[in-house]
Parts: structure tokens; C-alpha cells; sequence
């Protein structure tokens, strides 16, 4: 059974960092392709970032391009997203998401496994 579990999230001040991290078990997750999304209050849940748990390219929301990160710690296990430059329109829960079929999609309903979501809060 694939579990996904995040943590990282907390209030930050505007134009600080924060490390998001992705604990994923229960698979080999060498053919998975894996993502993150954020969903706002009362908004829709959107795409962030995603690549292919074994490497290639990553790929990134316009709106985070150049201040996040996505890496993957095949060791650990692990998948991170490194926030840089944080503005309060950062303000989410953010999900980690995993396709079992190695495809990346910036569509929410194409990810077969998520996790619970972390919070993240940047004050102006």
C-alpha cells in the first residue's frame, strides 16, 4: 500500500524559505512519477511541481518557477520541495501526489496516490 506523508509546512515571513518533505513507503517507486500541488482556501487545487522519482527534467508551475526546487533522496525515500523567495500568495496546504505509471500531468485527477497536505502560512 503506497503511503505519502508530508511535513515541513509552518508560518514564514515573506521572502523566507521553507522544506517540504515527502516520506513515501509501501512501493518501489522507481517507474512512479511524482508531484506536488498546493490548494488555497476556497481555491482549486493546483499544480507545482513534478518529475519521475528515478530523474529527468522537473517540472514547474510559472508561478513558482525559479524559487522552488523539487529533488528526489532515492535513499531516504523521500521527496522534498526547497521554497524560496516565499510570498504570501504561497499560502497553502501543499500535497505530495504519485502516479504509478511513470507520467507527469499537471491535472489533479490523473495522480492515483496523495498524502494528508502540510500548511504553509507566509505573512506579508
Amino acid at each position: 500500500q503506497v503511503q505519502l506523508v508530508e511535513s515541513g509546512g509552518g508560518l514564514v515571513q515573506a521572502g523566507g524559505s521553507l522544506r517540504l518533505s515527502c516520506a513515501a513507503s509501501g512501493r518501489s517507486f522507481d517507474f512512479y512519477a511524482m508531484a506536488w500541488f498546493r490548494q488555497a482556501p476556497g481555491k482549486e487545487r493546483e499544480f507545482v511541481a513534478a518529475r519521475n522519482w528515478s530523474g529527468g527534467t522537473t517540472y514547474y508551475a510559472d508561478s513558482v518557477k525559479g524559487r522552488f526546487t523539487m529533488s528526489v533522496d532515492i535513499a531516504k525515500n523521500t521527496i522534498y520541495l526547497q521554497m524560496n523567495s516565499l510570498k504570501p500568495e504561497d499560502s497553502a496546504v501543499y500535497y505530495c501526489a504519485a502516479d504509478e505509471h511513470g507520467r507527469i500531468y499537471q491535472e489533479v485527477r490523473r495522480y492515483d496516490y496523495w498524502g494528508q497536505g502540510t500548511r504553509v502560512t507566509v505573512s506579508s
